[in-house]
């Protein structure tokens, strides 16, 4: 079924994803819909957390607060939903635990383990099992009249495959380093089957409408440079290189795509060939350095505020968004950056800040026209 969406009416970050020069730098943050906003701890109610990514009405309304409190200030809006939703398609059980974050009660311990034969040789049909989220995508499309475009996502193979077998989030991420490092071929084979349905997925949301997708590779900098080139950077490729072949088989058009390898800023140069068109950065990344490294690459690069500044006075905030301005080359290059966090936004941040941290954005790019 197609659908009809109105046209945009601000297409900045497509053209900017593109490589276009652009009138100014398009903004948005990562997870801009969240726990900082009052309204989503009243939309949300006593829902819990995946409840809320599973009904679409919700998850839109959501996904469209941020775009209505800070209106005209920021260029696209995300689809609120999790990068887990793929190991929940998959058949394993993932519950959001209060003062703790997503927990795997029956994570994978080794290969010898039941379940991992049976993930490996369950078909899963990601166009049923979360057909949630695309009904959520196509709805907030609609809902947002083109004010904006939408951004679509989903997990790195990585980062899902950490939390496959960590269980959650970890500090010595010793059980997924003992799969690496004592079953490197079965962790390659989950890697290549989590790739697979990564492409599916993101072509399915694509479909439901989303204009842009976003790869978030969370736990990357877990890795070491060796490590990151046998069990990130090949599959991260693979989304990359199957994507678009994908959405012409879907009779599709091709959409921007940004690779997101948080805390591996020794793989920047690699990422900018994995054939991505947005470079996402997070704040360990000096921005006139990562301009030297692009070269005269055709990337976007993406980011990379430090979400913490969002704690700090307003001076700090200034301060940040000129380093940024300067470092990124705004005043001579008009094009190659999109203005982000270099991660999340965290929770307890007044959204007061943000809005000046948006604000500051268009002030100091436009004097440095």
């Amino acid at each position: 079924m197609e659908h009809s969406f109105e046209p945009l009416k601000n297409d900045l970050i497509v053209r900017a994803a593109w490589g276009q020069a652009v009138e100014r730098p398009p903004i948005w943050v990562m997870r801009q819909a969240g726990r900082y906003l009052p309204e989503y701890h009243q939309t949300k109610g006593t829902r819990d957390f995946f409840e809320c990514c599973r009904d679409p009405e919700v998850s839109s309304t959501l996904t469209l607060q941020p775009i209505e409190r800070f209106a005209g200030l920021i260029d696209a809006a995300i689809i609120f939903s999790d990068i887990l939703v793929i190991p929940q398609a998959m058949g394993m059980l993932v519950e959001m635990v209060d003062k703790k974050g997503p927990t795997f009660p029956n994570p994978l311990k080794s290969p010898s383990d039941l379940q991992y034969a049976e993930l490996m040789q369950r078909h899963v049909d990601v166009s049923t099992e979360l057909d949630y989220v695309y009904r959520a995508i196509t709805l907030t499309r609609k809902k947002l009249q083109g004010r904006v475009p939408l951004i679509g996502f989903c997990g790195a193979p990585w980062t899902l495959f950490c939390y496959m077998v960590e269980g959650g989030g970890s500090k010595l991420f010793k059980e997924v380093k003992t799969w690496i490092y004592k079953y490197p071929d079965e962790a390659k084979a989950l890697l290549q089957k989590i790739a697979e349905l990564c492409v599916d997925y993101l072509a399915l949301q694509v479909k439901a409408g989303a204009q842009l997708i976003q790869v978030f590779d969370s736990w990357a900098g877990e890795l070491s440079p060796a490590s990151f080139k046998q069990f990130s950077q090949p599959y991260l490729e693979y989304i990359a290189k199957h994507l678009p072949p994908k959405l012409k088989e879907l009779g599709l058009d091709p959409v921007p795509m940004i690779v997101f390898p948080k805390g591996a800023w020794y793989a920047l140069d690699a990422a900018c060939d994995m054939g991505y068109n947005v470079v996402g950065l997070d704040w360990l990344h000096a921005p006139a350095d990562a301009v030297k490294t692009v070269g005269d690459r055709l990337i976007v690069i993406q980011g990379n505020a430090d979400p913490g500044v969002l704690y700090g006075s307003r001076a700090s905030i200034t301060q940040v968004v000129k380093e940024m301005v300067e470092g990124f080359g705004w005043a001579t290059r008009k094009k190659g950056w999109i203005v982000n966090l270099g991660h999340g936004i965290t929770p307890f941040v007044n959204p007061d800040d943000l809005r000046f941290f948006f604000e500051e954005v268009h002030r100091l790019t436009k004097e440095a026209q």
